[in-house]
C-alpha cells in the first residue's frame, strides 16, 4: 500500500518520452543557434562544427535551468528541475548536471525513481509542472 505523499511522488514522476522530447526540443534549439551564430547550415558538408551545439546545448540549458529550474524543452513538455527540497537548484547545481548530461551516459543510467547519474550528481529530480 502506498500512502498519499508516495501517491503525489507517483504523479510527479515525468515518464521517459518527456524527457525525451524535452532533451531532443533542447538539442534542435542549440542545433539552430549554433548555426545561425556561425552562419553555416546544420546539415550540409560545410556544417558548423560539432562542439558548437554541444557548447551551446550546455550554455542554454545551464542558464535557464538554474536561473527558471526549467529549459525551453522542458518548459514546453511541461517539466521542471527541482533540488530534493523542491526548490530551484541553482547555477552551480545546473552547470553539473548539464556537464554530466552532455556526457550521455550519466543520464541514461537511471534509479528506480527515474534519476539519472547527473541527476544524483547535481542533487536535482526532474518533476511535472
Amino acid at each position: 500500500m502506498t500512502n498519499a505523499a508516495d501517491a503525489a511522488d507517483m504523479t510527479d514522476e515525468p515518464s521517459l518520452g518527456r524527457r525525451l522530447a524535452a532533451l531532443t526540443i533542447d538539442w534542435f534549439i542549440a542545433l539552430g543557434t549554433a548555426a545561425a551564430i556561425t552562419r553555416t547550415p546544420v546539415f550540409s558538408e560545410d556544417r558548423v562544427n560539432e562542439w558548437v551545439p554541444l557548447v551551446v546545448f550546455f550554455v542554454e540549458v545551464a542558464l535557464l535551468v538554474g536561473l527558471l529550474g526549467f529549459s525551453i524543452g522542458k518548459r514546453i513538455v511541461g517539466l521542471r528541475v527541482i533540488n530534493t527540497n523542491g526548490e530551484p537548484i541553482g547555477m552551480l547545481r545546473a552547470c553539473i548536471r548539464t556537464a554530466l548530461l552532455c556526457l550521455v551516459v550519466p543520464a541514461v543510467i537511471m534509479t528506480e525513481d527515474k534519476r539519472g547519474l547527473h541527476d544524483l550528481a547535481a542533487g536535482s529530480k526532474v518533476v511535472r509542472g
